[in-house]
């Protein structure tokens, strides 16, 4: 495999959107680092499995859109390496089976590396299998169902409360219904960085038929919707500062950044200038977490 052939891989990656899937694994350890029981090999393997489930996601996508002419000439957005012909059809789909099946065994070891009881083993297989499916079918298959709106649930469930409160339980074997917080945080800022994607490609969504929430929302409507989604990421974590014991505000630090990033999606309509935000929110999501986890720490 010679220098350019990689370095295409590399673009159908998009290694950028990886700190997004590290970000919800990494709160479930500090949760459980917070409860006295945290396990670095489970969460080792768990932050391997997010990024190769995120790495499935982003290769389904370029096939899928491909397929589905989302990725046409006329893409705002940046293009694509099966769009490009940098990466064959075919090509790509080997590799989405090759990722798909190291996620499945990555999750195995993960589960596996928790002891869990048989009931729990199965029920984690069961949601392994489900994030699985979820990362090829947002884009990839007949009843995609990122062409339908459905995206901004599932990267919610996903990246928020599977993603968090399986993290934890997997380390502590315990849970709480007050951890849904900090999840549900790390959830509505997962789903601001596939709203500011969505707001970047509404046109070219729009005519080819991939009706994203933010297709259905507009181009003004879809960034209000991301203020009430940072809004939402703020307050969540924040009712839970008041009613855990020893909860800490350091992740309104991130403050200033949520502040810019709502003003500069304002302010942009070029979609050139939108899709650095992308970068710009993922390392928001991931800082939230570090804040957050500074706070117990310190």
């Amino acid at each position: 495999m010679n220098r350019k052939t990689v370095s295409y891989w590399l673009q159908a990656s998009r290694p950028r959107a990886f700190p997004l899937a590290a970000a919800c694994i990494g709160m479930g350890g500090v949760l459980a680092y917070n409860a006295g029981d945290m396990k670095p090999v489970v969460l080792g393997l768990a932050i391997l499995t997010a990024v190769l489930l995120q790495l499935l996601s982003n290769l389904a996508n370029d096939l899928g859109d491909f397929k589905k002419g989302a990725d046409s000439d006329d893409r705002l957005g940046p293009s694509r390496t099966v769009q490009m012909g940098l990466i064959s059809p075919g090509s790509m789909k080997r590799a989405i089976w090759v990722v798909g099946v190291l996620s499945f065994f990555s999750g195995l070891a993960l589960i596996i590396a928790a002891h869990p009881g048989l009931y729990v083993f199965l029920g984690f297989l069961t949601l392994g299998l489900l994030a699985i499916w979820a990362a090829i079918q947002y884009t990839l298959g007949k009843r995609a169902y990122g062409y339908h709106g459905l995206g901004d649930f599932f990267v919610f469930i996903f990246f928020g409360w599977v993603g968090v409160l399986g993290t934890f339980f997997l380390q502590t074997q315990a849970g709480s219904w007050s951890l849904l917080l900090p999840a549900s945080s790390c959830g509505f800022f997962a789903v601001a960085v596939l709203n500011i994607n969505n707001v970047r490609d509404i046109p070219s969504d729009r005519a080819a038929g991939k009706n994203t929430l933010a297709v259905y929302l507009g181009p003004m409507g879809s960034r209000w919707y991301h203020l009430v989604l940072l809004a939402c990421g703020l307050g969540a974590a924040g009712v839970y500062t008041i009613i855990e014991p020893g909860g800490n505000w350091f992740f309104m630090g991130m403050l200033p950044f949520c502040i810019r990033i709502g003003y500069l999606l304002f302010r942009y309509r070029d979609p050139k200038k939108i899709d650095p935000l992308l970068r710009e929110m993922a390392f928001i999501s991931l800082l939230f977490v570090v804040l957050f986890g500074l706070g117990y720490v310190i």
